[in-house]
């Protein structure tokens, strides 16, 4: 079986294009010592956020999203799993 190779300029055209691909950011997992905690909490501990006030805030204003959507409600209660996005920056929930 004979193996066919892809013309040059096609294959320089295909490795530009995955270059220029943005690369996905790291997810951090963070271990909260227990089975549940509350998002709030959570932006703390995890080092997102430096106060509950600050928590508080950004969380009422629709910036931090929990699993993909935007989440409003800061005793949210996160469990094993979850992914939290502030920022840009992502975080999953660890036991």
């Amino acid at each position: 079986m004979t193996r066919r190779r892809m013309p040059a300029g096609r294959a320089l055209a295909l490795r530009a294009t995955m270059c220029l691909m943005p690369k996905p950011d790291p997810i951090d997992e963070i271990s909260i010592g227990g089975d549940v905690i509350r998002l709030g909490q959570f932006l703390k501990f995890a080092g997102l956020l430096d106060s509950g006030g600050d928590a508080k805030e950004v969380i009422i204003d629709g910036f931090v999203q929990v699993n993909g959507e935007e989440e409003r409600r800061r005793g949210r209660q996160l469990h094993d799993g979850d992914l939290v996005t502030f920022q840009g920056r992502t975080v999953r929930v660890r036991p």
